[in-house]
């Protein structure tokens, strides 16, 4: 068995693709996300807050001074069009960003201490919404300016005014620090990263192993040899999950490098969360990744030893990217979270298990409970993965 295990591992050895999924992939990758992507959206959102935004603006005369606001503020510009019916069009064409229509009776309203409303068109079909966010911010000062000087006639103070807008205030007093809010976001994205890497990268390998021996004709020769299928079976499943393991525990060694020697290139909160993320969690996220990568090994075997050929293999595999896929981003569903019944269902219990580490509030008597459950999973499929080799007609199904 150990014989067709190294012969296994020295062919992946001398295979570059290998090489570059399995080592390449995981050491970059952590550190190329983590980093990458914080700096490119935080530069993003402040270009997108400091961005040049065209608008029009109709019914300037019955709110001269909002349109002064509006004017003077840094970072927008206003465009002329025609008239009311062309914001659509100049909204689709990207002429502006935004249009703002002002009711002739604006003035009047708010003379009898009424609430007015303007019309704001601009295109909502965005993740982030920057747009409304900037005219609301200009709109505010003005709303208090005029608060400001309705007060004396509504025989109001502040407080009164305070007590007539709201009358009950919530005032936050969360429970939660600043890693577990922070963990919360990131949290749900460390499972994910890893879970694939660990996939993703016994994938190759294990449409060689199986279909790829089947094309070579190189299956019939193996089977041949005075070895028994079982050592075979077992022997074709430590490498893939050797690879699988290999390149997750790569892809967190590169995490703590990352949190040990990163910090300088992290925002504020993240830096704070990574430093309270200790060894001992990066250990614990590490162990859960052991019966995973087995489950993964299995699978991946099975369907490998099934499918006639390399190219049948590669479109039978590649759903399995979206079954792994579902399961884990359940875990960041609302209701989804660590107890005794999710702690049993194989890659969500996983990926709760990772998030509730990264934030800090693991309840560790629960990862018996998981390992256990995962643990049984990839047993059962290794034990299916066994019993399918063993037939023939799977193995020449040609």
């Amino acid at each position: 068995m150990w014989t067709i295990y190294l012969k296994e591992l020295l062919e992946l050895v001398r295979d570059r693709k290998t090489f570059f999924f399995t080592i390449f992939v995981p050491v970059i990758a952590m550190p190329a996300i983590f980093i990458g992507f914080g700096m490119l959206s935080t530069n993003m959102f402040k270009q997108a807050s400091q961005a040049q935004m065209t608008y029009a603006i109709f019914g300037k005369e019955y709110a001269p001074q909002l349109a002064a606001r509006f004017a003077r503020e840094k970072g927008m510009r206003e465009v002329a069009l025609s008239g009311p019916d062309e914001i659509r069009r100049a909204i689709g064409d990207d002429r502006i960003k935004f249009a703002l229509v002002i009711p002739a009776d604006l003035e009047s309203t708010l003379a009898q201490h009424r609430q007015g409303a303007i019309e704001l068109h601009y295109n909502s079909a965005a993740a982030v919404d920057m747009t409304r966010k900037r005219v609301t911010a200009v709109l505010a000062p003005h709303n208090n300016a005029v608060r400001a000087l309705a007060l004396p006639t509504l025989n109001l103070n502040q407080d009164q005014l305070r007590f007539a807008l709201d009358p009950i205030k919530l005032e936050d007093r969360s429970t939660a620090n600043k890693r577990e809010q922070t963990g919360a976001m990131v949290g749900g994205l460390v499972p994910y990263i890893l879970l694939m890497v660990c996939l993703v990268s016994a994938m190759y390998p294990a449409i060689d192993t199986g279909a790829g021996e089947k094309e070579r004709g190189t299956m019939e020769t193996l089977l041949l040899a005075p070895v028994s299928r079982t050592s075979i079976v077992l022997a074709k499943f430590l490498m893939l999950f050797t690879v699988g393991l290999t390149s997750a525990l790569l892809m967190i060694a590169s995490l703590g490098a990352l949190l040990l020697f990163g910090e300088s290139l992290m925002s504020g909160d993240v830096a704070q969360m990574a430093r309270a993320i200790g060894p001992f969690d990066l250990a614990m996220v590490a162990l859960m990744l052991v019966p995973t990568a087995a489950m993964f090994a299995s699978i991946l075997l099975s369907i490998s030893v099934y499918a006639k050929s390399y190219k049948e293999a590669s479109g039978l595999i590649s759903p399995l990217m979206i079954v792994t896929i579902l399961p884990t981003l359940a875990a960041l569903l609302p209701g989804v979270e660590m107890n005794w019944k999710w702690a049993m269902v194989p890659l969500t219990n996983v990926s709760l298990a990772m998030k509730e580490l990264v934030k800090g509030t693991m309840d560790y008597s629960m990862l018996s409970v998981i390992m256990l459950s995962t643990t049984v999973t990839a047993g059962a499929l290794l034990a299916l993965c066994r019993w399918w080799f063993n037939r023939e007609a799977v193995l020449f199904r040609n």
